[in-house]
């Protein structure tokens, strides 16, 4: 299992950053090699996230274990 660590900052305070795991059935099946693309999927999750932009984003094989920003 793949999964895209997105780090998401506040459009209002740009320092203000936070890592969040991107969960959406459009990632079920993603690829590693889509994720370091950019998976084209992240600009259409982007859009649920309208006062954050996309700083950086990350790709974990398997479970992540407790890590934050």
């Amino acid at each position: 299992m793949i999964k895209i660590i997105a780090v998401l900052c506040s459009l209002s305070s740009p320092a203000n950053c936070h890592e969040q795991t991107v969960t959406s059935s459009d990632f079920a099946d993603v690829s590693l090699q889509s994720c370091l693309m950019g998976a084209p999927q992240l600009a259409d999750w982007m859009k649920q996230h309208p006062a954050e932009r996309l700083a950086a984003w990350r790709c974990v094989i398997g479970q992540e274990h407790g890590r934050g920003a």
